[in-house]
C-alpha cells in the first residue's frame, strides 16, 4: 500500500480561521479588468502596468501563502488557481506575475524566523521574485555567504521588493543548491526579455556582485523540494514542489486559453453566416474539439489543486500532479491552436487576442517544470514501484502458477 503522508499542521498562532480573505473575488475581478485594459501596452513595453500590480496586490497575490504570523492567509492552491485562471483571462503575463508573487511567499517561508522577518516584518504584501534554477558562486563566510553570479528569467523583477536566487554550495560545505534572500536594491537588473509569448512578465536577468548574505537569509533547496515541515511552516508550505508548483504554472495558460475559446467563438459566429454549409460545419467541430480540449483542462486542474490541498499525500499524488500539469498545458496548447488554424483556413486572420493567447500558452508550455518526457518518466516509476513486489518477479509468478493445482473446465 502507498504511504500516507500527512503534512505538519499549523502551530498555534498558526489557525487558518479568522485571518485575512483569500482573494477575495471582487478585488481578483478588479485586477483582472485592469490586466485586460492593460494588457496590449504590457506587451509593447514587457512589463506590466504599475496599476495593475497595484490591484494585483491588493487582491491578495503576494500575501497569499505567507505565514500568518506575519499577517499572511496560509492560503490554498485551489483559491490561487481560481484567481490565477481569472487574471488570466484579461492577461496571462499579469496571471502569471501574481501567481509566482504568491508561490515565492510560500518558498521564503523557509526562512528562519530573522530572515521572515526581514521580508514581512512591515507588510504581509511583500512582492518576491525567484529564480529557482542554480547558478552564481555562493562563498561561505563567518557570518553567511558571499553571492556573486547572474540569473535569468526573473519575472516580475520590476516590481519585486525582494528576490530569492539559487546556488550551488561548494562541495566542502555538502554540494547542495542553497537558496538566498536579497533586497530587490541589492541587484542589477538586465534588459533582456524578449520572449515570442507572456511579455508582458519582464523575465529579464539579474546581476549579483559580491553581495553578502547573512545566514539567517538563506535556507536549503532540498527542504523545499520535499516540503520538510518546521517550526512556523503551515499545512501549505509543507507541500512538496512538485506536488503543487506546475499546477500554478497552468493557471495563467487556462486563462488565456478560455479567453482564446471566447473571443473565437465570437468571431466564428459573426463570420458563420457568410460562409458555405461545409465550412459552418468545420467551425462547428472546431469549437466543440476545443472546448473539450480546454474543459478537461479546467476539470484536471482542479482536482489536482485539491490533491494538493488535501491534508494527506503519497508520493504516487506527487507523481500524479506532475503528470497532470504537463497533460494540462498540452490540452490548453492543442485547443488554442486548433482555433488559431481554424480561423486562418477560413480566410481571414482571426481574432486576435487568439494568436495572443496562443503565443502565451506555448510559452508557459515550454517551460522545464511542464516537461511531459520526465513526468512520465517520474509517474512510470511509482506506478511501478507499487504494483510490483519484491518476490514476485514475472519468473516467480510463472512458477507459482505451474505448481498451483488447475481446476477441471
Amino acid at each position: 500500500m502507498p504511504q500516507m503522508i500527512r503534512s505538519q499542521s499549523s502551530p498555534a498562532g498558526h489557525r487558518r480561521v479568522g485571518g485575512p480573505a483569500l482573494l477575495p473575488p471582487a478585488a481578483v475581478a478588479g485586477a483582472a479588468r485592469s490586466a485586460a485594459v492593460h494588457t496590449t501596452a504590457a506587451e509593447r513595453e514587457r512589463r506590466l502596468d504599475d496599476r495593475t500590480v497595484g490591484l494585483l496586490t491588493r487582491a491578495g497575490f503576494a500575501r497569499h501563502f505567507v505565514p500568518r504570523a506575519w499577517g499572511g492567509a496560509e492560503g490554498t492552491f485551489g483559491a490561487l488557481v481560481d484567481a490565477a485562471t481569472a487574471v488570466g483571462s484579461g492577461c496571462a503575463s499579469a496571471a502569471w506575475c501574481g501567481v509566482l508573487w504568491a508561490a515565492h511567499g510560500r518558498f521564503a517561508a523557509y526562512l528562519p524566523p530573522d530572515g521572515q522577518r526581514d521580508l514581512w516584518a512591515a507588510s504581509p504584501d511583500t512582492r518576491i521574485t525567484a529564480v529557482m534554477s542554480p547558478s552564481g558562486e555562493a562563498t561561505p563566510t563567518s557570518d553567511g555567504w558571499l553571492l556573486s553570479g547572474t540569473w535569468a528569467y526573473a519575472s516580475g523583477v520590476a516590481f519585486a521588493d525582494w528576490l530569492l536566487l539559487t546556488s550551488t554550495e561548494p562541495a566542502g560545505q555538502g554540494g547542495g543548491c542553497r537558496v538566498f534572500a536579497l533586497p530587490r536594491a541589492q541587484v542589477d537588473v538586465l534588459d533582456t526579455w524578449r520572449g515570442d509569448g507572456m511579455r508582458g512578465t519582464g523575465s529579464h536577468t539579474v546581476v549579483v556582485d559580491s553581495v553578502a548574505v547573512p545566514r539567517h537569509r538563506t535556507f536549503l533547496m532540498a527542504d523545499l523540494t520535499a516540503g520538510t515541515p518546521g517550526p512556523g511552516r503551515a499545512r501549505c508550505h509543507t507541500v512538496p514542489a512538485q506536488l503543487g508548483g506546475g499546477l500554478l504554472f497552468c493557471a495563467p495558460a487556462l486563462g488565456a486559453a478560455r479567453h482564446a475559446l471566447e473571443a473565437w467563438s465570437r468571431w466564428a459566429a459573426h463570420h458563420a453566416p457568410a460562409l458555405p454549409d461545409a465550412e459552418v460545419l468545420r467551425l462547428h467541430r472546431v469549437l466543440a474539439l476545443a472546448a473539450d480540449e480546454i474543459e478537461a483542462a479546467q476539470l484536471l486542474l482542479r482536482d489536482a489543486a485539491q490533491r494538493a490541498d488535501a491534508e494527506t499525500w503519497t508520493e504516487r499524488d506527487v507523481a500524479r500532479n506532475r503528470r497532470v500539469a504537463a497533460s494540462v498545458i498540452g490540452l490548453l496548447a492543442r485547443g488554442v491552436e486548433r482555433l488559431h488554424r481554424a480561423g486562418a483556413r477560413s480566410g481571414a486572420a482571426g481574432p486576435d487576442v487568439v494568436e495572443r493567447c496562443r503565443r502565451d500558452v506555448r510559452t508557459v508550455a515550454s517551460h522545464r517544470m511542464l516537461r511531459r518526457e520526465q513526468a512520465a518518466v517520474d509517474y512510470a516509476r511509482s506506478v511501478f514501484s507499487e504494483v510490483s513486489e519484491p518476490d514476485e518477479t514475472p519468473a516467480a509468478a510463472d512458477q507459482l502458477a505451474l505448481e498451483a493445482p488447475h481446476a477441471d473446465v
